[in-house]
């Protein structure tokens, strides 16, 4: 493995044009490319491609396409979850999504970040931290969840939410950036 591999894969800062994380970029494209243009009439050709990009895809788990990744192989889809058309995961580092998930159109998982720094952001430099979406979530259409963010099991997130921060299980949460609004009892 690469140094600059090594620096992505333990969120430090890297350079994205080393050769092995070049080739990754490209695997991800031409499987990304083989699902999003699959034909409806054969589903098991669209499932042997989902399946070939991402890290693991659980039992009865579904993505609609089209679907953007960087890699594929740092996302990881429990069983029985829907990602809706258009979603965007940036998955530089991993993406975890629980079992039961529901994500709407157009959501957007990010963990790619950026220095702050003009000079470091000039030279290429980019890090990456990981997001969990916890058990029986639901992500409304356009969410955007941001870089190092957990959303605890059974919450919900407003369509057009940015989720900033961390959110509790069995929260409401809305707004630009996402804050919760309202409790939700615990499931029984």
């Amino acid at each position: 493995m690469t140094i600059m591999r090594e620096r992505m894969l333990a969120g430090e800062l890297y350079i994205a044009d080393d050769p092995e994380i070049i080739a990754d970029l490209e695997r991800a494209a031409r499987l990304t490319e083989r699902f999003n243009t699959s034909s409806a009439d054969d589903p098991q050709g669209r499932l042997a491609a989902l399946r070939e990009l991402l890290g693991s895809l659980g039992e009865d788990a579904w993505v609609r396409p089209p679907f953007h990744c960087d890699y594929g192989w740092q996302t990881h889809i429990g069983p029985r979850s829907f990602v809706n058309f258009n979603a965007v995961f940036l998955d530089v580092a991993r993406i975890t999504i629980g079992a039961d998930v529901q994500i709407g159109p157009n959501v957007q998982l990010l963990t790619a970040t950026h220095p702050i720094e003009p000079a470091a952001r000039r030279d290429k430099w980019e890090a990456a931290k990981p997001i969990t979406i916890g058990d029986n979530v639901w992500l409304g259409g356009g969410a955007v969840v941001l870089a190092g963010v957990t959303v605890g099991e059974n919450t919900v997130v407003g369509a057009g939410a940015v989720v900033t921060k961390d959110l509790p299980p069995n929260v409401v949460a809305v707004g630009n950036p996402a804050r919760p609004v309202r409790t939700l009892e615990e499931a029984t």
